[in-house]
């Protein structure tokens, strides 16, 4: 699907949808928990259907009413096959979580799922009970995961803690988590730190990593929440950086765990004006002036960050951002890409993006590198260009945002298929 993009700076308020972030943890422990869970959730997106079509074949059962879903546990099987799609945070965390809960389980995904990196996740596995196909999509995993220590790399993907701090307290003895290290995106895990607490799991921080308790079922509420996502709201935020009018997002919590959250103070730090009252956060232009931004602990923050450098005078320098040649698409690259289709000055390094600003963008034609954020990015951008963007693959958005367009044009956007 192409999407054109007309002129038209966005303005006025739209709701947060909720976080992906959240919703993989919380689905997945309320699935193996003491009793149903019931979430007010709202819309979805292709990656937390695919957790969730993975956790029906992990046994649990899902019941949709309206705004809510409610998570029913079911009896465990033996041996599964999971498809991931393309979410390498449905792979990454259900890979030690199913290996705690069968015997044997089928892995596959889609877009380039197959291509992101394993090898580490497995090998930790290995030494405590699970035997490999191979450490790249598809694989299959047999023999069930056993209690002990697991060794993983901190500069690879957090999502590999995350995955194990998930599966370890369901094993019948204790685990200790060592990271090689520094930590990266540790925000990330200390969603999941917050999450295990929430479903009474016990978990200790230790020098290097962690120690696991086992024997442990996670303990639900009954009824929760899942919080508005911060990731996608930072793309609307931006976007009011930009703009001579504001953009409000409602539904947000400064008091979440989403490391994404940090787009308040960056965007402050850029030179807009930012107002948070209660769930909302309204941010007005200003005049917006480069930053060096350590990209590390926030990358999917590259997006809306990289749209503001380029409307920002003077140079912005992105740092720290090797991890994210290893997203959806290589995002040091499509990012550069994004600007440069649409009049603006960029290049790359081996890990670091630069952007030149400028007061405005000509427009042009992007290519979506089926990557969802940059598919959004590039509208943002585009909104504010002086010919508009043609965005093509636009259906990437799918992966986290499906109403993206829909809030777009609420917020005074103009998208249209063509």
């Amino acid at each position: 699907m192409n999407i054109q993009i007309s002129p038209s700076p966005l303005f006025g308020a739209i709701p947060a949808i909720a976080s992906k972030s959240d919703a993989h943890r919380k689905l997945i422990l309320a699935s193996f928990s003491d009793q149903p869970t019931t979430f007010l959730i709202s819309g979805g997106s292709d990656d937390i259907s695919a957790t969730i079509h993975c956790l029906e074949s992990l046994g649990a059962k899902f019941e949709r009413d309206k705004n809510t879903l409610t998570v029913i546990p079911g009896p465990e099987k033996k041996e599964v096959e999971l498809f991931a799609n393309e979410s390498g945070s449905t792979l990454r965390f259900l890979l030690p979580v199913a290996m705690a809960k069968c015997e044997k389980a089928h892995f596959s995904g889609a877009g380039r799922l197959p291509e992101r990196p394993l090898t580490h996740l497995v090998n930790a596995m290995k030494e405590n009970g699970t035997a490999f196909s191979g450490d790249r999509l598809p694989l299959t995993a047999t023999g069930r995961l056993k209690s002990g220590k697991f060794v993983v790399p901190g500069n690879i993907s957090s999502q590999y803690v995350t995955g194990l701090l998930m599966a370890l307290p369901l094993l019948d003895g204790d685990s200790e988590i060592v990271v090689e290290g520094e930590l990266a995106s540790k925000a990330y895990v200390d969603i999941t730190l917050s999450t295990l607490k929430e479903f009474s799991l016990s978990v200790t921080p230790t020098k290097n990593g962690y120690f696991v308790p086992g024997n442990q079922k996670p303990k639900s509420k009954g009824r929760m929440t899942i919080d508005g996502d911060w990731s996608n709201a930072a793309l609307f935020l931006a976007a009011g950086a930009i703009s001579k009018t504001s953009v409000t997002v409602k539904g947000l919590s400064m008091n979440s765990p989403q490391g994404d959250k940090e787009i308040v103070s960056l965007i402050q730090k850029f030179g807009a004006d930012v107002r948070v009252t209660n769930d909302e956060v309204t941010v007005s232009g200003g005049n917006l002036v480069g930053l060096k931004i350590d990209i590390d602990k926030t990358p999917d923050l590259i997006a809306p960050l990289g749209i503001l450098a380029a409307y920002a005078k003077g140079k912005t320098v992105f740092t720290n951002g090797a991890r994210l040649r290893l997203k959806e698409s290589d995002r040091i690259r499509t990012m550069k890409n994004l600007i440069l289709s649409l009049g603006g000055q960029a290049e790359e390094t081996e890990n670091e993006l630069i952007v030149m600003g400028s007061d405005t963008l000509s427009g042009g034609t992007v290519d979506g590198e089926n990557d969802h954020r940059i598919v959004m990015a590039a509208a943002i951008a585009g909104a504010y260009s002086e010919k508009g963007a043609c965005i093509s693959g636009a259906e990437a958005v799918n992966k986290s945002y499906p109403g993206f367009f829909d809030d777009f044009n609420m917020a005074g956007g103009k998208a249209d298929a063509i």
